[in-house]
């Protein structure tokens, strides 16, 4: 980084508070009280972000009688699910290369599920009135050398040829800069309908007060410690109590899960992000963005960046670290090297905003595995379903995949398709990833297109029997 350029970037950072952006917002809900003694429950949840919110939901949905019952370790949307970008995105595949690299076959059917999976996500948050500030605005990924424009061309033949292209436009320089400006722009795909930008944390709030007002039993600063078979059902101790239930759902994301044996096919990733303070309306007018839609770079190393309500500019991505070990710390959240080195891409892309300063700064971990793409399973005989490796696009696919394991009157809950029929389920719901290795290198998949052929991420995965 050039001297010049390292300055700038710094200033920028001087005023910005080391906490998610999101996670600040007035309208946070206080936390409820912890657990105390034992509770029964038809339905146990452990985990308070998007997986044990929307499983939450969707049981009480699917059977207002069941007794239901959430616990967070913390606070209801504090990690993952309260301080990503805010992209959620229509595909179940972590990227239109990864699904046509895995389950090339079957890779219409699960844009046609993910598409449907979006549309329901949008219906609930209407219907529940979740001020979320939703808006399906879609996503551009820019490409900002020549030879990601030529790949970006392939993708959209490839696209057309499986008749997956409408709502989808090819960007020439001049189009793609007509959206949004910046000099480093050569080109674009807009995918129009398949993703929308969110607040994260408002969504996490408002399933939480939706799952209240359907009479699911929520406790906070309750982690589960032990996972323990009783009688004909399942018990999870806490630290100041224990719950007995008859099935059990784990949507512990990147920390331990109570299944052990799921916690070798998962490894943390540190992602990273920076929000400005609100542009001016002279500011805004020199970048355009009046479509508002996410954006996202071509290169394996990218950024993620969008425009929010109040006219700030989240830009996250590039560093993609994994912490030795693989450990979990709160020590990994922030990592000023990178923060710096994010303000300096920020500014050689849209250098007509120099001046501009960053708010909030924060970091956070994220689970990955050898496939970029989620998987599930159940164990103890069918009573425990369990879903993770999601790799920073979990706010999507929570919906879609939990629209099966909320119910605890099957034993097969986690093999079924996302709508509930076996006939329609498609292969990516039903195995495991290989046993997941510290990453070689910091390669990036996030957004539709993304993860391709020939990548890390087209290695095969065992059936699930080889691993339950």
């Amino acid at each position: 980084m050039a001297p010049v350029a390292m300055r700038l970037a710094a200033q920028s950072l001087s005023d910005a508070q080391p906490v998610p952006f999101w996670l600040e917002d007035p309208g946070k809900p206080g936390a409820l009280p912890a657990l105390t003694g034992t509770e029964t429950c038809d339905l146990l949840v452990v985990g308070g972000g998007y997986s044990g919110l929307w499983t939450a939901l969707l049981a009480k949905e699917r059977d207002p009688s069941m007794d239901v019952v959430l616990i967070e370790g913390r606070e209801v949307g504090w990690a993952a699910s309260g301080r990503n970008g805010g992209f959620c995105a229509a595909s179940l595949t972590h990227g239109f290369g990864n699904g046509l690299a895995r389950w090339p076959g079957e890779l219409p059917k699960l844009e046609e599920l993910g598409e449907r999976n979006l549309d329901a996500i949008e219906e609930t948050v209407a219907r529940y009135g979740l001020d979320c500030e939703f808006e399906r605005t879609g996503e551009i990924d820019v490409a900002t050398e020549p030879y990601q424009v030529e790949e970006l061309a392939e993708v959209y033949g490839e696209l057309d040829r499986l008749g997956l292209a409408d709502g989808v436009e090819l960007l020439d320089r001049d189009a793609v800069r007509a959206e949004v400006d910046s000099p480093t722009f050569l080109g674009g795909m807009w995918d129009k309908r398949g993703v929308a930008m969110l607040h994260p944390a408002k969504l996490a709030w408002g399933l939480k007060r939706a799952c209240l007002d359907l009479g699911v039993r929520i406790y906070e600063n309750t982690p589960g410690t032990q996972l323990v078979q009783v009688g004909a059902g399942m018990g999870v101790r806490t630290p100041y109590g224990r719950i007995v239930a008859g099935r059990v759902a784990l949507g512990t994301n990147v920390f331990p899960s109570l299944v052990k044996r799921v916690r070798a096919y998962t490894v943390p990733v540190y992602d990273y992000a920076l929000m400005t303070e609100p542009l001016s309306p002279e500011q805004l007018a020199s970048i355009g963005w009046k479509n508002r839609q996410g954006l996202g770079d071509s290169a394996n190393q990218f950024h993620y960046f969008r425009i929010t309500a109040d006219h700030r500019i989240l830009w996250g991505g590039y560093d993609a670290i994994y912490p030795f070990g693989g450990k979990v710390s709160a020590e990994m959240d922030h990592r000023p090297e990178t923060y710096l080195k994010l303000a300096e891409h920020f500014f050689r892309c849209f250098p007509q905003l120099e001046g501009l300063r960053f708010s909030h700064a924060w970091g956070g971990a994220i689970d990955t595995c050898s496939r970029f793409s989620a998987f599930f399973g159940t164990a103890h005989q069918g009573k425990v379903a369990y879903a993770a490796g999601f790799t920073g696009l979990g706010a999507r696919w929570t919906t879609a995949r939990r629209r099966t394991s909320s119910s605890p009157s099957t034993s097969s809950a986690a093999s079924r398709s996302w709508r509930g029929s076996a006939s329609a389920t498609p292969g990516a719901a039903r195995s495991t990833p290989a046993r997941a290795s510290p990453p070689s290198s910091a390669r990036r998949t996030r957004g539709r297109w993304r993860t391709r052929p020939g990548s890390p991420a087209s290695a095969s995965a065992p059936p699930a029997s080889a691993v339950t």
